[in-house]
């Protein structure tokens, strides 16, 4: 059977007009109640290191991590600075001025356009907050409104409860689990694999706008509604 007749007779993609998207750089993405700023050892490194201290907890799913001190840590900063896939960011809480966390972007595919968030960990202090929220956001809004890309993914352990929770509650759709697909500090790790797409931002970001509203916080900045009652669900996957 010739080619002509062959794509008469099965199912294929439509077409699109696609060009690559663009390189992530390294740029300060700015926010109401976060920025996030390249990772940089000597700025960072003493604000990320004392609150991480002690909370060995956050490495858990982690393919790092603990680190025995300042100076080990630093070194493990410096790795994470050189590197462009993945490319971190310092979380910094524009009140305080102070680094509280890490994100990166991984898994970089330009001419596909497909990119990942990962290596993500929020000091307790962090954790469940506007800035943690609008870290997430910033990110997202990069990928698709800055460079152009069709596919944001989230990949997490598939026992790492918290981080499934946290894909859902941003608006990523869970595509399945690869099963024995890495091995992490001598553990086999299955993987959950969640995504956002493209045609799906408009809405997701309006929902993250009107969640990061000041009116939707109260005088001690409690959420008045969830993200979800703002408009921010993870669309359902066709089987």
């Amino acid at each position: 059977m010739g080619d002509a007749m062959a794509g008469e007779a099965e199912p294929i993609g439509p077409k699109i007009d696609w060009r690559p998207a663009k390189a992530p750089e390294r740029v300060v993405h700015q926010g109401r109640y976060a920025r996030l700023e390249p990772i940089d050892p000597e700025r960072h490194g003493q604000d990320l290191y004392a609150l991480a201290k002690g909370e060995d907890r956050l490495w858990t799913y982690m393919g790092y991590g603990p680190f025995a001190d300042l100076a080990q840590f630093r070194a493990w900063l410096a790795e994470c600075a050189a590197t462009s896939d993945p490319l971190f960011f310092a979380v910094i809480d524009e009140a305080g001025g102070r680094a509280s966390g890490m994100v990166s972007y991984l898994r970089i595919t330009p001419g596909q356009g497909g990119i990942e968030i990962g290596n993500i960990w929020f000091a307790p202090v962090l954790q469940r907050t506007r800035q943690a929220t609008e870290a997430i956001f910033l990110m997202a809004r990069q990928v698709f409104e800055g460079w152009g890309y069709r596919r944001l993914e989230w990949k997490c352990n598939a026992l790492n409860a918290p981080s499934r929770r946290a894909a859902d509650r941003f608006g990523f759709a869970y595509e399945g689990t690869f099963l024995q697909h890495m091995i992490v500090k001598g553990r086999n790790r299955d993987t959950a694999w969640f995504a956002m797409l493209d045609g799906q931002w408009p809405a997701i970001r309006a929902g993250f706008e009107r969640w990061l509203e000041p009116a939707n916080f109260d005088a001690d900045g409690q959420q008045r509604r969830s993200l979800r009652e703002c408009g921010v669900a993870a669309p359902k996957r066709p089987v």
